[in-house]
């Protein structure tokens, strides 16, 4: 078994998840890129591959069970364990002008399909992916959340947290949630999870409106995955600390 440490990034072939597989690959892990589009992950690793990152390419769509199973055994096959696990992979889902989502009106297949990709695909990858980061000798699983999630700063009216999101928020509260239900379960294991708030980066996610780079987006999540033992798990952090639930 390879003594490299192994890392899986999902969404990783542009914006952010992109940023935090380079980042992990500078610091000497051998990056899984996991994307749906065959493409554009491949050009992703491409990239990778040129600034000097070992990446390989993982064909991977967060809500299809049977891609989730493919990916865990193709990371089988070519390293044979996880060391770190980041679930980066999101939608906004289907937005109204103003990248509003009202919820006295709002389509319930929008909030399905933001809730499948946001919540119910980080079970599937980190239930298929637990197996591998078990053989690890310091697994790590990072989150990749939001501060709109944070019900503190949404029921604060002194609090600037951008427009009214009825589907994107509330499923990143609802992953928040999960992560401290993991974290529970974790407890008295070598396994840490937390989740990560990257900030608001001008990605095409947003539009490329934000004040943050990719970079800038990627570096807690890129903490967090190279956390020491006996480090934080079961909380929420964003660069300046911990984040209120």
């Amino acid at each position: 078994m390879s003594e490299t440490m192994i890392a899986l990034v999902t969404g990783a072939n542009k914006g952010i998840g992109y940023e935090i597989a380079a980042g992990l690959g500078r610091l000497g892990y051998r990056v899984g890129v996991g994307a749906r589009d065959a493409a554009r992950r491949e050009t992703a690793v491409g990239k990778l591959c040129a600034a000097g990152v070992d990446a390989f390419g993982v064909s991977l769509d967060v809500t299809d069970d049977q891609s989730v199973t493919d990916a865990a055994e193709l990371i089988e096959r070519l390293a044979g364990r996880l060391d770190a696990l980041v679930n980066n992979a999101g939608i906004s889902g289907e937005m109204d002008p103003g990248w509003v989502q009202d919820p006295t009106a709002l389509n319930l297949e929008v909030l399905r399909t933001v809730v499948d990709t946001n919540v119910m695909g980080v079970v599937r990858v980190t239930n298929a992916m637990l197996p591998l980061l078990r053989r690890s000798a310091s697994p790590r699983i990072v989150n990749v959340s939001s501060s709109v999630g944070s019900l503190t700063r949404q029921a604060d009216p002194d609090t600037e947290i951008g427009p009214i999101m009825a589907a994107y928020a509330p499923s990143k509260s609802f992953l928040n949630a999960l992560t401290v239900q993991y974290a529970r379960h974790f407890a008295g294991t070598n396994i840490l999870i937390n989740a990560a708030c990257p900030g608001l980066v001008a990605t095409d996610f947003t539009g490329f409106q934000g004040p943050r780079t990719p970079e800038q987006g990627a570096a807690t999540a890129i903490r967090l995955a190279t956390l020491p033992d006996g480090g934080p798990s079961g909380s929420f952090f964003e660069d300046d600390g911990v984040v209120p639930w």
